[in-house]
């Protein structure tokens, strides 16, 4: 298993007004003349980690990091109850790129997400091809119906029946056949507790689902009071809007990525974004390179992903 290269401090970082109220947090690390690269994070709503500059060498690349809208160092706070979740959408998050790219004077970069992040690079990419120089995918969601199906309609549930049994333990026998309503309804509750306990249960589900093998360190985290605030508010407001995209939109437009060089990552066991649609995806973008491991889960930093991610930038490091 290859080792993330050093995560270097920031040399530079700021919040960029971004309009609507929001604030968005970004840093840049590594070489300030290297190969601009931007870190897309999952979630929506999970944030960076100093931990993700290690995914490219700092001697190369200039490594651009950012919280996406009302998560991580991003003001306002998505977690709050009275935060305003309307101009907090997959468009918005587009149009931040372009003005992050603009602020650092940027022409192109290349592009990097997983999970969430893999959907908002392809949202960017389909719309600005001419800026992305490389995508690098991992754990692909294009938030169709099936991929929202699986993970919150009982698909992962018939492997995962103890997991699955403690997130609908707190949805009303009437709400049943809309897990994830209902959570968006818990989560915008006027009493914090049932907030609360929402919030802690939504984020365990998909953290106790994120390795091959049990991460109990990752469900603590996840199930940090305000992490998982704001980490299942944005979800959840994300998945009942269909991230804003008509049903397989992503797809229908890859065409738009034939130029751009790719690199899919795709564990063989992800529970949380199957191959099916790191698979459709490759069909459609004949440049994409994918890669199965045969043995490992979601995580980027599952055994086997690692080393695909960081092979690709390095490679593309030239």
């Amino acid at each position: 298993m290859r080792d993330l290269h050093p995560q270097r401090e920031p040399h530079a970082s700021g919040q960029l007004d971004v309009g609507d109220g929001n604030l968005v947090h970004w840093e840049e690390s590594g070489n300030p003349d290297g190969k601009p690269a931007v870190f897309l994070h999952g979630g929506p709503g999970a944030g960076c980690l100093p931990v993700h500059r290690g995914l490219f060498d700092p001697d190369v690349y200039r490594i651009v990091l950012f919280d996406q809208r009302g998560c991580g160092r991003s003001t306002p706070d998505a977690g709050e109850l009275g935060a305003d979740l309307s101009t907090n959408t997959t468009w918005h998050l587009v149009a931040d790129m372009e003005r992050i790219r603009e602020h650092l004077g940027i022409e192109s970069w290349l592009v990097l997400g997983g999970s969430w992040g893999s959907t908002l690079a392809l949202a960017y990419a389909e719309t600005h091809p001419e800026r992305v120089t490389e995508l690098v995918l991992r754990g692909v969601f294009t938030c169709r119906r099936s991929e929202l199906d699986w993970l919150y309609a009982g698909g992962a549930a018939n492997l995962f029946p103890d997991r699955w049994a403690e997130l609908v333990a707190l949805v009303p026998d009437a709400e049943r056949d809309d897990v994830l309503r209902s959570y968006h309804r818990m989560l915008h509750d006027p009493d914090e507790q049932v907030r609360g306990r929402a919030a802690i249960a939504w984020s365990r589900w998909e953290a106790s689902l994120i390795g091959l093998r049990p991460r109990p360190e990752v469900v603590e985290n996840f199930g940090d009071p305000a992490f998982a605030a704001a980490f299942a508010r944005i979800e959840t407001h994300y998945f009942v809007h269909g991230a804003w995209l008509a049903e397989g939109q992503l797809l229908a437009n890859a065409h738009r990525l034939h130029g751009i060089p790719g690199t899919i990552a795709q564990g063989r066991y992800d529970v949380i974004t199957p191959p099916f649609t790191a698979f459709d995806l490759a069909e459609t973008w004949p440049q994409a390179d994918l890669k199965i491991i045969t043995d490992a889960g979601h995580a980027y930093d599952e055994p086997g992903i690692l080393d695909v991610l960081i092979e690709a930038t390095d490679r593309y490091a030239g």
